[in-house]
């Protein structure tokens, strides 16, 4: 932890990364030289779909369909989703159940990628990040839905490099370390 880091996490796992650098915060530790956050509604506004986690198995296999986010071939070997979907409900239940309760900007800038499709994650809900950051804040928005880093693959890497580039440049902690 003595090197200079940042966090990326999309959808749930930018959850986890907001509270990750918020427990480092807490326990006076380094935290992030930087938080990108990737599909995810920022922290203060709750969960507002039905909860699904706790769906029988056919129907939770019909919110994954409609999510896009697990393939069909997936979705159709029994033996595989047998052994997933303990997994995907335990996110689902982390997800749907998360409840804020930090009330301090982070000093690390932030920077939201979303999809301008993403009918879970509006641009509302993505912009609201802004006022968990004392540092930097930029907000980018990608062709393709919730799982755009997919859709939108090559365009994403690209503009990551770019932003962690200008990160480095920028911030002095990398070169002095």
């Amino acid at each position: 932890m003595d090197l200079p880091f940042i966090f990326f996490g999309h959808s749930m796992g930018a959850m986890i990364a907001f509270e990750l650098a918020h427990l480092l915060d807490a326990q006076g530790r380094k935290g992030p030289r930087h938080l990108f956050v990737s599909a995810c509604r920022a922290p203060q506004f709750a969960h507002t779909e039905p909860v699904t986690y706790d769906y029988p198995d056919e129907e939770f296999k019909g919110e994954l369909r409609r999510l896009k986010g697990t393939p069909e071939i997936v979705l159709n070997q029994p033996e595989l989703m047998q052994l997933m979907l303990p997994l995907l409900r335990a996110d689902f239940e982390v997800t749907q159940t998360y409840e804020y309760k930090i009330d301090k900007a982070l000093d690390c800038g932030i920077t939201v990628y979303g999809g301008l499709e993403d009918e879970e994650v509006s641009r509302y809900y993505l912009d609201g990040w802004r006022e968990h950051t004392k540092g930097a804040y930029k907000l980018r928005i990608f062709p393709g839905d919730h799982f755009f880093l997919s859709t939108s693959e090559t365009m994403l890497l690209r503009v990551l490099a770019q932003d962690l580039h200008q990160i480095v440049e920028t911030d002095s902690f990398f070169s002095t370390g």
